[in-house]
């Protein structure tokens, strides 16, 4: 599908940027003003190309898949900075979760999109979404945060520490930085099962590091250090409650059906913190649920157990769901073709 752009003019919260921020998107299933909108957030090494042939979530969203292309417009957008595009900060610090947050809204705004079906997004996608639905509260219908929270805890916190110090410090940055965060989406558990100390006898060594090389070649040859430091950066400032100081008070005025989605082996962001937000949002909100995949793969089971997914989100993207978001004749007039 075709890379689109528009260019917002923006001033970072932080003040340390102000000029134009190019960010691009592309647009899956049926033009823009056709049918209900779909966004979807992408994670801290994905972009833009969410379905198709290379899609990293293809068996999700797709042509008779449980987001259907048929039925839905899918709008995916570039976090600006993840080099998918080109455009790279200067500064990786000038961004944060907030500023990507208001470029999507002020993107959506470019594109006449005034009402949203459904919000989604895993991990820093995830955690996009939530601020996004703090900034704009009667946007969505849905939002469905997933395999995320709404802050940076101290154990993230901590993790993105290391994560810089290898950035800043390894002779062979992406790649050190890559296998050692492959070793915080997934567990123990699931490392063991899928090699059980197996050794690779082609080059003498357990398949675990071969395993490990692979993942460090792949992103190493299709993310920059500028890029990976951007994204690690914006794990750091996940917080929704920067102009309320107050979890209850940054919900309270969310009209959006809340469903949040954990692992119960997650060690980046840990279920338990996404079900204490929950009971917590309980107590003023009722339109907001909780689900949990189970899985012994840790923060990547969001990305491989699918038929969990699957069974949580089917419900929502029935296809059933009638059109009511956009007149029939502003259908007509608003209609975009992208393809």
């Amino acid at each position: 599908m075709k890379l689109n752009t528009v260019h917002i003019p923006y001033t970072t919260q932080n003040k340390l940027f102000s000029g134009t921020v190019p960010v691009s998107y592309q647009v899956f299933g049926q033009p823009i003003g056709a049918a209900p909108v779909v966004v979807v957030n992408h994670a801290l090494t994905g972009n833009s190309t969410v379905s198709g042939s290379n899609g990293w979530w293809k068996d999700l969203i797709g042509n008779n898949k449980c987001i259907d292309t048929h039925h839905y417009t899918v709008i995916a957008c570039n976090i600006p900075g993840n080099g998918y595009d080109t455009f790279l900060w200067e500064n990786h610090q000038v961004c944060s979760v907030y500023d990507v947050a208001m470029l999507f809204l002020k993107t959506l705004q470019k594109l006449q999109i005034k009402k949203v079906f459904a919000m989604l997004g895993g991990s820093l996608g995830g955690a996009i979404a939530w601020q996004m639905t703090v900034l704009q509260p009667e946007l969505c219908t849905h939002v469905i945060p997933i395999a995320t929270d709404w802050k940076t805890t101290d154990w993230l916190l901590a993790n993105c520490t290391i994560q810089d110090q290898i950035l800043n410090h390894s002779n062979n940055p992406v790649y050190d930085a890559r296998i050692h965060a492959m070793t915080l989406y997934r567990t123990p558990q699931s490392l063991q099962r899928k090699f059980n100390r197996s050794r690779d006898e082609v080059h003498q060594k357990y398949q675990v590091e071969s395993w490990l090389h692979h993942h460090g070649l792949a992103l190493q040859n299709r993310f920059t250090r500028q890029a990976y430091k951007t994204m690690n950066h914006l794990l750091r400032t996940i917080n929704i409650t920067k102009d309320t100081g107050n979890f209850l008070a940054s919900i309270r005025t969310i009209k959006s059906t809340l469903h949040l989605i954990g692992v119960d082996t997650d060690l980046l962001f840990p279920n338990r913190e996404i079900k204490a937000a929950y009971d917590l949002g309980k107590t003023i909100k009722s339109n907001m649920y909780h689900h949990t995949i189970k899985s012994i793969h840790g923060h990547d089971a969001f990305l491989l157990e699918l038929d969990q997914l699957k069974t949580i989100l089917q419900p929502i993207f029935k296809i059933e769901t009638p059109y009511e978001y956009v007149s029939t004749e502003d259908r007509t007039a608003n209609s975009i073709s992208v393809n």
